[in-house]
């Protein structure tokens, strides 16, 4: 994997729903959905719009995208 296009770019996707709609404090840590990670940010994408689309109807429930390869190696990303 030496070219930058096979480098690995993770994304996880996960939500739960939150104390106010102003905030990003859960209300319940454990009930946190962790709906996975992904290869690339399109795919991550993906998944986070059909999550969030499904749970449209309430409000306090919102999905992020965490570009973990940031984290994971924070001086090349």
């Amino acid at each position: 994997m030496n070219d930058t296009s096979d480098k690995q770019l993770l994304h996880l996707v996960f939500g739960g729903e939150l104390e106010t709609l102003d905030g990003i404090t859960f209300k319940d840590l454990e009930k946190l959905d962790i709906v996975g990670i992904f290869p690339n940010y399109e795919k991550a994408c993906i998944a986070w719009k059909q999550k969030a689309q499904s749970t449209v109807d309430n409000a306090h429930m919102r999905y992020f995208i965490v570009h973990m390869h940031k984290l994971l190696d924070p001086l090349t990303a």
